[in-house]
């Protein structure tokens, strides 16, 4: 089995901006990531074993929630109920986060989310900590990888959380986007972000990381894209 650790950003490929496609009316952030905004790093940690196993690990660290006793304001929204996020009562009820947040397989999320729990114990001033709320998202990559092998492990998870950093963020096939597939083609990680003016001379940022993993019809700027018939099911 092989694990990589902070794979090249984009995987070497071209982004969409630099095709010329821009989306939005705001300019994009200096790495156009998640990591524009201040004080968040990712972390990444790819799976690969043979021909059956595709999948890894991504994870978003504030620094905020990465020392004893941090919290950050959090929210939650719902597409479908097929999601095994752990921690989602206590982010829906109280209405914040209070770990860093990791992203893998869907059947990997439980051993994921012990793992985490236990970096958090780990922080210097934790020593007393009796409660944690872990949040672990997912999606199946069954279709590219062997789910029930659940060969994602806690020093996998490990990995991911002491490496993450700022700057550039790889994309596609790399960490928690290893297995996945989107709109009918091989789909991964994506990141995003836009500088927003706030007023009285303030700037602010919004990023996004995504573990694009669902299906439907690839549209360029209202235009379908049709899927190859080499990549089609059956």
């Amino acid at each position: 089995m092989r694990s990589e650790l902070g794979a090249s950003p984009a995987g070497g490929r071209r982004r969409a901006r630099e095709l010329g496609l821009e989306f939005g009316r705001h300019p994009a952030g200096p790495h156009n990531a998640i990591t524009d905004v201040a004080g968040v790093r990712v972390g990444q940690v790819s799976v690969v074993a043979g021909e059956a196993v595709r999948t890894g690990v991504t994870a978003v660290v504030p620094d905020a929630v990465d020392r004893a006793g941090g919290a950050l304001p959090a929210g939650l929204f719902t597409g479908n109920g097929y999601g095994k996020l752990t921690g989602v009562t206590q982010l829906a009820e109280l209405g914040v986060i209070e770990t860093p947040i990791v992203l893998t397989g869907t059947l990997s999320a439980f051993r994921a989310a012990d793992a985490l729990v236990t970096y958090v114990l780990r922080l210097a001033g934790n020593e007393e900590l009796t409660s944690v709320n872990p949040v672990v998202g997912e999606t199946n990559d069954g279709y590219l990888s062997d789910i029930r092998a659940r060969p994602v492990t806690a020093e996998h998870v490990l990995a991911a959380l002491s490496g993450a950093t700022g700057g550039q963020v790889a994309e596609g096939a790399v960490g928690a986007g290893t297995g996945v597939a989107a709109l009918g083609f091989k789909a991964g990680i994506g990141t995003a972000s836009r500088a927003l003016a706030l007023g009285d001379g303030q700037q602010g940022t919004v990023g996004v990381l995504l573990q694009a993993n669902f299906s439907g019809v690839l549209s360029v700027r209202g235009a379908p894209v049709p899927v190859p018939a080499e990549l089609r099911d059956g």
